[in-house]
């Protein structure tokens, strides 16, 4: 297992203020031809702009970025952002994936749009490639090519129950072209009485020969929203994942203990570059990589 080890990480982005409610985080990233390119959502507190933004942002050694687009919830006509997904395809071609908030409403939507280079995306030509529907609010996707065909673990979320809307489930689908998708059901739910049972979002997939590596944010309450951490889970299936520990295995030493979505890299040296949100002392969270 390849684990985030608090104290160890080197930050990249700082939130955008002191205190709970102020992060910098949910990253993707892709290094290619010697730079990374990382996409990342702002936020402050409910009420004072929430995700408001996503930055997208290009460095050479994967540690000192330079921001060169910013994204806000105002371009993507959304109450607010989450979670990013950005993805180089076979061809050359960039696609950033993103979480927005169905304004007035629990629900969540993927758009995307896509350009030669991350610099160049203009998202005022995307499309919607995850609606949803009235009963589940569909985001963060984490998209993989492998064997000819991508791939998706995105975050489902019930919209029946206003009182149960913050728990998730993880399913996944396929697709040829990684616009139009086909669903085979869940991959990973939480497992009841367990410190992942009110939810379970898939934040990186690893494949290893014919098993899946899947590391995953976790809650046991609703009260933990906003501070999950991080666990595993494995299998030979993409649709059935099962967790490894009745335990998180990466978390942050302070306030809640929040440690999540994680994001891996994989390098030309075969090292790897992992990316996570993590809580700091005041309660903001800040966004960390570290080499491995």
């Amino acid at each position: 297992m390849l684990l985030p080890m608090p104290g160890q990480g080197v930050v990249v982005a700082e939130p955008p203020g002191t205190g709970p409610g102020y992060w910098s985080g949910a990253p993707s990233a892709v290094a290619v031809d010697g730079e990374f390119f990382l996409a990342y959502r702002l936020r402050r507190p409910i009420g004072q702009g929430r995700g408001y933004a996503i930055a997208v942002a290009r460095s050479a050694d994967g540690e000192r970025f330079e921001t060169v687009l910013t994204i806000s919830k105002e371009d993507m006509a959304t109450e607010s952002l989450e979670r990013p997904g950005l993805v180089r395809t076979p061809e050359g071609r960039w696609r950033l994936y993103l979480s927005c908030a169905t304004t007035g409403t629990k629900h969540w939507r993927v758009e995307v749009t896509e350009a030669d280079h991350p610099t160049l995306f203009d998202v005022r030509d995307r499309e919607t490639v995850l609606p949803g529907d009235a009963k589940t609010g569909v985001k963060d996707p984490v998209i993989v090519h492998h064997g000819g065909q991508w791939h998706l673990w995105a975050s489902c979320h019930p919209l029946e129950d206003p009182l149960q809307t913050d728990q998730m489930t993880t399913e996944y689908a396929t697709s040829a072209d990684g616009l139009t998708w086909t669903w085979h059901g869940t991959a990973l739910s939480g497992t009841p009485g367990q410190w992942d049972s009110r939810g379970t979002r898939v934040s990186a997939v690893h494949f290893d020969g014919d098993t899946v590596i899947a590391y995953y944010d976790g809650r046991a309450t609703a009260a933990e929203n906003y501070e999950e951490r991080t666990g595993v889970a494995t299998g030979t299936d993409p649709a059935a994942l099962i967790p490894v520990s009745r335990e998180p295995v990466a978390f942050s030493p302070y306030r809640g203990g929040g440690l999540r979505y994680m994001h891996i890299v994989p390098l030309h040296d075969g090292r790897k570059r992992i990316y996570y949100e993590m809580t700091r002392q005041d309660g903001s969270h800040a966004l960390f990589t570290e080499l491995r």
